[in-house]
């Protein structure tokens, strides 16, 4: 179900932005955000130490939520982790140590400090953790007062369940239990937040929707869910992946330039929707960009990243990149601000080829890659094309070298 124009400011923005999928009772929800702050959580498991591009949608959610005057709970799963999230996947989660997974939760903890205030206030956001209640349970209790309410019958219809099973791949009962947990989150953020949204992805709605029976039935709380659509590029490509993989959101994993560098590379179809769901520029300027051909294209992409990358990175950061990029592309020249891989004379001494920097450096996934790579004539160093490996020698590192695979990436080379 849809309505033409929703009455509350956050729905009108989900919807004529297109973060909107699904929600499970939109005149319902529509309601409860026209008469006054509503509380909404997003649940992130710590499986990695960073979050990626893929996970920027909902961010922006979330964001959204507060500007509209409604206040945002980011989730960490510290407790769910330990049980890993079968949705929509071949096979179980490797399991991580308790230690991993609080060092990833603290990696996650910055990102969201980016988008969403987490001062006092009404709609101040609230990070928390499940492990705060999940940690303690008694099984015994948790069967009797949670588990009664599920119907397996009905967990086995859910797509994220019946694709493994279907496939014949094995689902274990750790796996299964995730559903029952995350749902149980619902019920303890309404309980002790008043919480009575939860947003995600759509291939969250199962789990959502559990929720939302479980406080019905053991609060009769009225709970709402809302799910975004999961995209996809224009080219077909998973959002969030690029040819050195994931777009991580943590300066540490991936160099503002790079994370610039992945938005100004979008596609021209992609240009006007991503400018709507990943910046804050009104949707007529988002509109008027995104139809803009030829070369002027190319300005709407830098703007793209220019607005994203501010969000993220701060606008210094933002700016550092841009100029980075037009040194490079306008100019030939070598951006301080790209990203750099340092090697010691002990490496060169054993034997450095050309085609292991480049894999260092992120710009081919393997050796067979480089060389795929310099046979085709994409890869050029100091702007000089390579179509052989080989090995490098002191004398040629300590001068610094700059890396290029094709025209649009591009890493420094010094000797430390």
């Amino acid at each position: 179900m849809t309505i033409a124009r929703a009455r509350s400011d956050f729905l009108q923005a989900m919807i004529e932005r297109g973060y909107y999928a699904d929600c499970t009772d939109l005149e319902g929800l529509d309601a409860a955000l026209s008469g006054g702050v509503v509380t909404a959580y997003i649940g992130y498991d710590a499986t990695a130490p960073s979050l990626h591009v893929g996970h920027l949608l909902n961010i922006m959610m979330l964001r959204w939520l507060q500007r509209t005057g409604h206040r945002p709970i980011t989730l960490m799963g510290g407790g769910t982790t330990k049980v890993g999230d079968p949705s929509f996947r071949s096979e179980e989660r490797p399991l991580l140590t308790p230690e991993q997974i609080a060092a990833n939760v603290e990696g996650l903890r910055g990102v969201f400090a980016r988008y969403l205030d987490y001062g006092e206030g009404p709609t101040g956001a609230l990070m928390l953790d499940n492990a705060e209640w999940l940690d303690g349970l008694n099984y015994l209790d948790f069967l009797r007062d949670v588990g009664r309410h599920f119907s397996v019958n009905r967990m086995l219809s859910f797509e994220s369940v019946r694709s493994r099973l279907e496939r014949e791949q094995s689902l274990s009962f750790l796996e299964f239990n995730y559903m029952i947990l995350q749902a149980y989150d619902f019920v303890e953020l309404w309980r002790r937040h008043g919480c009575v949204l939860q947003m995600g992805g759509s291939d969250q709605w199962g789990n959502i929707v559990n929720g939302i029976e479980l406080g019905r039935r053991m609060e009769g709380a009225a709970l709402f869910g809302l799910t975004s659509p999961l995209l996809t590029t224009a080219d077909g490509r998973k959002m969030g992946k690029s040819a050195g993989g994931a777009v991580w959101l943590d300066a540490r994993m991936l160099s503002p330039y790079g994370f610039w560098q992945f938005w100004r590379n979008t596609a021209d179809a992609d240009v006007g929707r991503f400018l709507k769901l990943y910046t804050e520029l009104p949707v007529e300027e988002c509109e008027r960009l995104g139809r803009l051909g030829g070369a002027e294209i190319n300005e709407a992409k830098v703007r793209l990243a220019r607005e994203v990358t501010t969000l993220l990175h701060g606008a210094e950061a933002a700016a550092a990149a841009e100029r980075t990029a037009r040194e490079v592309f306008e100019a030939g020249g070598v951006g301080e601000d790209l990203p750099t891989i340092v090697v010691t004379e002990a490496q060169i001494e054993a034997g450095l080829a050309n085609t292991a920097l480049f894999v260092q450096a992120g710009l081919a996934a393997s050796g067979k890659e480089a060389r795929r790579l310099f046979a085709e004539g994409g890869a050029r160093i100091n702007d000089e094309v390579v179509t052989e490996p080989r090995l490098l020698t002191a004398e040629e590192v300590a001068g610094g070298l700059k890396l290029s695979a094709g025209r649009k990436r591009h890493a420094l080379v010094r000797l430390g």
